[in-house]
């Protein structure tokens, strides 16, 4: 007897119906374990019609118009059973099952058993992880792919996805199943996929160039239970989706705030939305403050070189600019003492040591096209 899963979702062809019928038949496992009384979904175009299953699980849709795509849906146990696009007939109906995974037998296989063509889902204990930085936001998947067969499965398609538009730095971290990679930003899981679940976590930053941030994502796969998680280490940031049914902001033992956020099932393909608002930024005012201040610098250097030559206001300038130089070194010491005792962010610290180092450069600059007269008493000692 093959395993019905086999044969999950592949229309056929009959002669038994009256014309442009359907009749979708769900079970359990196997062919005996039919499911009655549930709700089955027969997508017609971008309509959606709904009929209950009989004693033999059957799910009956009539009239439907010649030549529309159709494909039925059940969701049993939060398993979303799907099956092929196909025609609606123009003579004679169709037949098709709808398998669901008997949970009271774990999942199992022969040595050495072949792999079948099938589907995969993204499993209910999968999560979306995001944690806001200074001016970077890490966001991490955690995808649980659950093979409910009993033999190893070959989806149709080559299960694959992109990390969000500008993300950097994509990586399979430490756990990952083997067959996981990443090139750029796209991230590939080679089957076939054994029996049970397929761990894959996967990491990438998002630059956070404001207050608010929209993050997309689409799966190759069903993803059976949306869950989100934004690790609140700085600011009051804010969790919004369409997707999402419930949210709460909880604290760790250890005093860490984070939101938990659910919804429901998204379809393999479909889009997965969520926006940041409130997030920690920093506004670029003082970047271009500072560079504006270090071309005034070159600007009076350079207008210093040109001046007739008086001694008294050469030595005030190049004594003004260095104090100029010693505050900036003393403000470099201090950023560095800042990072290394963690009160500074990296990208804060690398971004403000660039902005003192290029005002040093002009700073030597200026000193240098001067005629290297001696530095004040205090300094050359």
């Amino acid at each position: 007897m093959p395993d019905p899963k086999q044969m999950s979702g592949i229309p056929r062809p009959v002669t038994d119906l009256p014309n442009g019928t359907v009749s979708v038949r769900l079970i359990r496992g196997e062919l005996a374990n039919n499911i009655q009384n549930f709700s089955v979904e027969l997508h017609v175009g971008f309509q959606v019609r709904i009929a209950k299953t009989d004693e033999a699980g059957r799910a009956e849709f009539s009239s439907l118009p010649s030549g529309a795509k159709l494909k039925a849906v059940a969701v049993v146990d939060g398993e979303r059973l799907e099956s092929e696009e196909f025609p609606a007939p123009t003579q004679g109906g169709i037949r098709l099952l709808l398998v669901a995974t008997d949970k009271s037998k774990g999942p199992a296989t022969e040595p050495g058993a072949a792999p079948i063509a099938g589907q995969v889902v993204i499993g209910g204990q999968s999560r979306i992880i995001v944690q806001p930085g200074d001016e970077t936001i890490e966001v991490y998947y955690l995808l649980d792919i659950v093979n409910n067969a009993r033999v190893p499965v070959s989806p149709p398609t080559l299960f694959t996805f992109e990390m969000p538009s500008g993300a950097t730095g994509t990586a399979i971290l430490e756990g990952s199943s083997p067959s996981a990679s990443v090139k750029d930003r796209r991230v590939t899981v080679m089957g076939p996929f054994a029996p049970g679940r397929t761990l894959v976590q996967v990491g990438a930053a998002l630059p956070a160039g404001g207050a608010s941030v929209q993050i997309t994502q689409r799966f190759p796969a069903t993803l059976e239970h949306l869950a989100v998680v934004v690790v609140k280490t700085l600011g009051e940031t804010t969790l919004a989706s369409p997707q999402i049914a419930t949210q709460q902001e909880e604290t760790t033992a250890s005093g860490e705030r984070f939101i938990a956020a659910t919804g429901g099932s998204v379809a393999a393909g479909q889009l997965v939305h969520v926006t940041l608002d409130n997030l920690p930024h920093h506004s670029p005012l003082p970047r271009w403050i500072a560079l504006s201040l270090v071309s005034v610098i070159v600007v009076v250097g350079v207008w210093m070189c040109r001046r007739p030559d008086d001694a008294g206001a050469r030595a005030t300038e190049r004594k003004r600019l260095l104090s100029r130089r010693d505050k900036l070194f003393n403000d470099l010491v201090k950023l560095e003492h800042d990072q290394r005792s963690g009160k500074v962010a990296s990208p804060r610290f690398a971004s403000r040591r660039e902005e003192i180092v290029a005002a040093l450069e002009h700073i030597y600059g200026a000193l240098d096209s001067d005629d290297h007269g001696p530095e004040p008493a205090d300094r050359a000692a």
